[in-house]
């Protein structure tokens, strides 16, 4: 009824109505529904994936997600990485992400690594905030002094003069 119709020439190709959608199609259309650790949930051991997290309950171990949202009930005692960290609650231990915001409720004892830090007031942090260190570009190989000959094979620190003249 809206559907532009095929031209001729067109090789345009069209499920037949009435045909579900593949499980790719479904995948690529659906977002993601994060996973939920309830206000009275406790758990304890490592959490990995690779999704999204809101945890109001609390957890006794390392958290390793893609997000990570801790509401004004959640309690992390472990290390945490992530992509991205949204802080209501609070987290005692080493805290590793590109993105970190510590919302006004948010009570964190520990070193953050991040890219990416914004902390609200009225919120608690202890610890060493640390920004990730970019690898830097290494240099090519310098070029050899007038008279010098720079063995290859060698290590960079060993040079060999050229006789002069």
């Amino acid at each position: 009824m809206f559907s532009k119709a095929a031209k001729g020439g067109d090789k345009a190709q069209s499920k037949p109505e009435g045909q579900p959608a593949s499980a790719s199609d479904n995948a690529r259309k659906a977002p993601k529904v994060a996973s939920l650790i309830a206000e009275h949930m406790a758990l304890e051991g490592a959490i990995a994936g690779d999704g999204e997290l809101h945890l109001d309950g609390s957890v006794r171990g390392d958290v390793r997600v893609s997000k990570l949202t801790i509401g004004e009930t959640g309690h992390v005692e472990g290390a945490i990485v992530a992509d991205t960290v949204e802080i209501r609650g609070r987290v005692i231990g080493t805290l590793s992400a590109k993105q970190v915001r510590l919302y006004g409720t948010a009570y964190v004892d520990g070193d953050i690594t991040h890219e990416q830090l914004s902390i609200e007031a009225g919120a608690f942090f202890q610890g060493r905030s640390l920004k990730f260190q970019r690898p830097a570009a290494t240099p090519g190989p310098a070029a050899p002094a007038k008279g010098e000959i720079l063995l290859a094979d060698a290590e960079p620190a060993r040079k060999a003069t050229q006789p002069a003249g």
